[in-house]
């Protein structure tokens, strides 16, 4: 592409945070010259006040382009295009009037990022967004001053559907399950097989289409990745030493199947 791209331009104290970017073809383009990339780092769990973003935005028109990316696939708000006479005076602002911190970028650890967890998800099995805070707020050194040869990043889902995809998107993933057995509500069982209204597969994900009648056996059982499920005498059973915890048929049937307790 026409950009250089490269650690060459930063503020100080800090060796991540900004990626520098200069066109190679600054004549022909004098606006984008310079066009260099904030990476501000992001809450637990993406949990923004409208106080907050209002003042990032303003931020961002005073100094920068005014493009943002929200979010980037690794974490943090991405702030796309600034001259570098603009970074210190942005960073100040940031850090003194808006109380907020540059991510990651570069050789070093990336921004930890993390799920909803608890504070919404019904499914959560481990407090991700303190584990996020946690490491984040143990490892701020290595955040901003590249330590290692390579980037390296956390990730926090606090269940197996790793809705923050931790397992895709960082080197040290921390994925949340349960020790006990996976909670059966029989009677539920029922109501999905027999097709009540007020029991729809997938949490009513497909409802209005053309699927036709819920089968267990098709849809959940035979689904199943280590075959460990089946129906007796009416009942579904579970045999949980053989489950690997994919979490699929407790999607497929939310109110009759529950995650086991913590313990």
């Amino acid at each position: 592409t026409h950009w250089k791209h490269g650690g060459i331009v930063g503020v100080f104290g800090y060796g991540g945070g900004i990626v520098g970017r200069y066109s190679d073809v600054p004549k022909q383009f004098p606006g984008v010259e310079h066009f260099h990339t904030v990476r501000i780092a992001q809450p637990s769990g993406l949990y923004y006040t409208t106080e907050n973003l209002r003042g990032l935005m303003d931020l961002w028109d005073k100094y920068g382009s005014g493009v943002t990316n929200l979010h980037g696939s690794t974490g943090d708000m991405i702030l796309l295009g600034t001259h570098t006479e603009n970074l210190e005076p942005l960073f100040w602002d940031l850090t003194h009037d808006l109380k907020q911190d540059l991510g990651g970028s570069g050789s070093n650890l990336r921004t930890p990022a993390c799920c909803l967890g608890e504070s919404r998800c019904e499914w959560a099995c481990y407090d991700a967004q303190e584990a996020c805070n946690a490491l984040t707020q143990r490892y701020q050194d290595e955040i901003h001053r590249p330590a290692f040869p390579y980037k390296f990043k956390f990730q926090f889902s606090a269940c197996p559907n790793d809705c923050v995809a931790a397992i895709a998107r960082s080197d040290f993933a921390v994925i949340g399950t349960w020790k006990d057995n996976i909670r059966i509500d029989q009677a539920a069982v029922k109501k999905y097989m027999a097709g009540d209204a007020e029991y729809p597969s997938n949490g009513g994900a497909h409802k209005g289409g053309n699927w036709g009648k819920f089968d267990i056996e098709k849809e959940v059982i035979g689904l199943c990745p280590t075959q460990c499920m089946w129906m007796e005498g009416g009942e579904l059973k579970i045999d949980d030493s053989e489950c690997t915890r994919c979490m699929h048929c407790i999607n497929v049937m939310p109110r009759a199947l529950r995650p086991g307790s913590r313990e």
